[in-house]
């Protein structure tokens, strides 16, 4: 079987790999989908099993849970509850947590440029309890974990690699679970700002941008890494290679069949439109990302909808009303 790396468009999420394999049954892949009809969620879960299956897709082996909504975009607190819920409930399924587990959240990303910025600000709204010890309040003996949060940054601002750092806060604060938080790049535009991904695999920070760096998983860290991300951004080149696709369709339609012209159009693979695109854009667009002017306060609902999520999944006693006592005060 053919490598799923070798010139393909890249993308940071699992259900688009998948999408672009030519099998329908991959050996090594499960594929399993649920709808949520009321708010419009679809939610896929794809379980890469062996060897064969990450090779195919160009993935780790482990299990990946998507989450996708247009009403992630919209001013939609209902939904937004209900995919908090639902991501909360995922959480559970990819990792088990003893009631006196240590987590530690990682928001990854640049503070200071929007697209990047959602793991950050998912750290500002997290319910962080591991200083409280025995100064923790009556109420909440027994409901919540200890939970620690940072945002480490970038090393264009630091100077240091986001796995050293992180990886002498684990050799400190010894914690059973890290979880990361990270903005992605998208194969297709319809999909930015409106898909979570959630992994046992671990993460690349800076993925999004096209700029990783040294991995955060088990492997690395010492300790299970679940990977959050959403799609923030798209490549130039992607997207006018969805452009391209369209109108090869309308030239196709309008061409007659048969036709050395029409037999040129109908023949050129994927992989060579894709590297035609890169190769007329690079000297003018190289490593140029494209995300939605309304991105400031998608990043702001995103980081909401996750935080949410986190503090409901790693605090089990407590609920939406207490989240709202406690982080306001």
């Amino acid at each position: 079987m053919k490598n799923f790396n070798e010139g393909k468009i890249r993308t940071d999420l699992v259900i688009e790999s998948r999408e672009m394999m030519p099998e329908s049954d991959i050996e090594g892949i499960r594929y399993k989908t649920e709808e949520n009809e009321e708010f419009g969620i679809k939610v896929t879960l794809v379980d890469v099993v062996n060897e064969e299956g990450a090779a195919a897709i160009g993935k780790p082996v482990g299990s990946y849970v998507t989450i996708e909504s247009e009403a992630i975009k919209e001013n939609d607190t209902l939904a937004h509850e209900e995919i908090a819920k639902i991501l909360s409930q995922k959480l559970a399924l990819l990792h088990k947590l003893h009631k006196d587990a240590v987590i530690l959240v990682v928001g990854l990303g640049n503070r200071s440029v929007t697209p990047d910025a959602l793991g950050p600000k998912v750290v500002s709204k997290i319910l962080v309890t591991r200083h409280l010890g025995d100064a923790l309040p009556t109420e909440l003996e027994g409901k919540v974990r200890r939970v620690s949060a940072v945002a480490p940054g970038v090393m264009g601002q630091t100077g240091i690699e986001t796995r050293e750092i992180v990886t002498g806060i684990v050799e400190r604060v010894k914690p059973d679970l890290v979880i990361a938080i990270d903005a992605l790049a998208a194969r297709r535009a319809n999909r930015i700002n409106a898909a979570i991904q959630m992994s046992d695999t671990g993460i690349n920070p800076g993925a999004g941008i096209g700029n990783k760096r040294k991995a955060l998983n088990i492997e690395t860290l010492g300790v299970p890494v679940i990977a959050i991300g959403v799609p923030t951004v798209v490549d130039a080149a992607t997207l006018v290679n969805d452009t391209m696709d369209i109108l090869l369709e309308s030239m196709i339609s309008e061409t007659d069949s048969g036709t050395e012209f029409y037999t040129m159009l109908a023949e050129l693979k994927e992989e060579e439109k894709y590297e035609i695109i890169k190769q007329v854009l690079d000297p003018y667009t190289k490593n140029m990302f494209v995300t939605p002017k309304e991105v400031d306060a998608v990043i702001e609902r995103l980081s909401a909808i996750i935080a949410n999520a986190l503090n409901i999944g790693l605090h089990p006693g407590i609920d939406r009303s207490d989240l709202n006592r406690y982080l306001e005060g």
